[in-house]
Order: structure tokens, then C-alpha cells, then sequence
């Protein structure tokens, strides 16, 4: 296995990502989550290359090159109690479709989570969520703004999204429906809601909309907005605080 690449911030963003997960685990007002967006799901009499269960072998199209859709699967975990949501979009992975699902999330589980006043959130900086991504300061900072809670942004170093904590729950997944042909959205829907993970099965949700892409927020719309990002001064990148105002 080649070494991973390194930049020189690197060890202490590990440190600082150490740091945080372990104030937020011991503060009973925060809550951690962890998030990212799984590779796209394409939906059809596709092949996935895996083993299926059963006793005569499924038959795939012989060739990729069409499908019936493609679904984005955005999770959330929450971290200490192993509670998993998936959120399968069917346009493109954007910073409205990540901000939109937490909204959704929060508004249907805060009553949850009563006394939570910071979600600490871990987090790899892809492209939809990089925090000078203009649309994410944008819609987190509303969000904040709305819910009144604070969100303090964990991220993990450039080329190291693997210790993110959701990333096993994805090889769960991948591992659980490997060799099953997913012929319709609900097909998918229908096996990610039955594997487990820790025990639990994941709530599962079919975002609709389409979502554009590569929307921008012009600099005198986003100078308030950049207010409420408090980014740490050895870390402004990778260590941030999005307060409400």
C-alpha cells in the first residue's frame, strides 16, 4: 500500500480532530455527528461485481452504459449511539442537497436530542462541503441562524477521509448488498433500510428536486454570512465554529 499524501498541516489537524471529538463526547450540550456522501448508485439490471446469496446466479447486463437512474446517498451518523440516516438524493451532490438534508434530519429527530445546544461535526473536504465553498457558508450559516444551534466543522486532513467515522458505515453497506442487482430506487431504499449497523437498521429517506450545480454566492451576499464562520487561527481551514447570530 503506497503512504498517504501529507500536507504539512497534517499532524495537526489530527491532533485538533483528536482534540475536539473528545470535548464533544464528554459534553453532554454537544452532539457529534459524522458526515459524508457515498460514491453514486446507479440504478438498473446492472452488474456490481460481488457475490449474491442465493442459489442460481442473478443475470446482469453484459455491458454499463445505460441505466434506469442514479441515486446520491448522503448519511449522517451519530457517532456514541450508533444511530445511522441515509438521505438518497436523485440529482447531483451540492451544498444545498447536504444543508438540506441536516434541516430535514433535525427537524424530524431534535425533540431527540433535547438540551443539544452544538452539533461537532466530522466531516472530509469534498467538494460540496470545503469550508470556502461559498453556497456550504451560506446555507450552514442560515441554518445556524434558524435552528439556533452552533455547528463546529471537524475536519479530517486532505487524502485521510477514511478515519471518518461514516466511512465504515458505507463498507458496511457496500459489503451488504455486494452482488445484488438494483433494478428499481426501491430495491436500494429497500436494502440499505435492512442491513445493520451496530445492531441498528438506518432510516432511510428519498430526497426529492433536482439540484443545480456550481452555485456561487456573490462577496457583498456572503460578507454577513462569513460573520458567523469563527474560523481558529492555526486551523482556519479545517477548524471551524459556525455560531448563530
Amino acid at each position: 500500500m503506497k503512504p498517504l499524501k501529507k500536507i504539512p498541516e497534517t499532524d495537526a489537524i489530527f491532533e485538533q480532530v483528536a482534540s475536539a471529538n473528545k470535548a464533544a463526547d464528554t459534553d453532554s450540550k454537544v452532539l457529534r455527528l459524522s458526515i459524508d456522501s457515498k460514491a453514486k448508485v446507479k440504478i438498473g439490471n446492472l452488474s456490481r461485481k460481488g457475490k449474491a446469496r442465493g442459489l442460481e446466479a442473478q443475470q446482469a447486463d453484459d455491458h454499463d452504459d445505460h441505466w434506469d437512474a442514479v441515486l446520491v446517498p448522503f448519511g449522517i451518523l451519530d457517532v456514541l449511539n450508533a444511530q445511522l440516516w441515509i438521505y438518497f438524493g436523485q440529482s447531483a451532490e451540492t451544498s444545498d442537497f447536504i444543508v438540506d438534508c441536516l434541516e430535514a434530519w433535525w427537524q424530524a429527530h431534535q425533540d431527540d436530542y433535547l438540551g443539544i445546544e452544538t452539533l461537532a461535526i466530522d466531516l472530509d473536504g469534498g467538494a460540496a462541503v470545503r469550508s470556502n465553498r461559498t453556497q456550504f457558508i451560506k446555507r450552514l450559516a442560515q441554518f445556524c441562524q434558524t435552528t439556533g444551534l452552533k455547528v463546529q466543522l471537524i475536519y479530517y486532513p486532505p487524502y485521510h477521509s477514511k478515519y471518518n467515522p461514516i466511512e465504515r458505515c458505507w463498507a458496511a453497506l457496500e459489503n451488504y448488498w455486494n452482488g445484488t442487482i438494483l433494478n428499481t430506487i426501491e430495491d436500494a431504499l429497500q436494502w440499505a433500510a435492512s442491513m445493520t449497523w451496530h445492531g441498528f437498521e438506518p432510516l432511510v429517506h428519498l430526497v426529492e428536486g433536482i439540484y443545480p450545480k456550481k452555485v456561487k454566492v456573490s462577496k457583498d451576499e456572503l460578507e454577513p454570512y462569513q460573520q458567523q464562520w469563527q474560523r481558529s487561527e492555526q486551523l482556519p481551514k479545517w477548524d471551524i465554529t459556525v455560531v448563530p447570530l
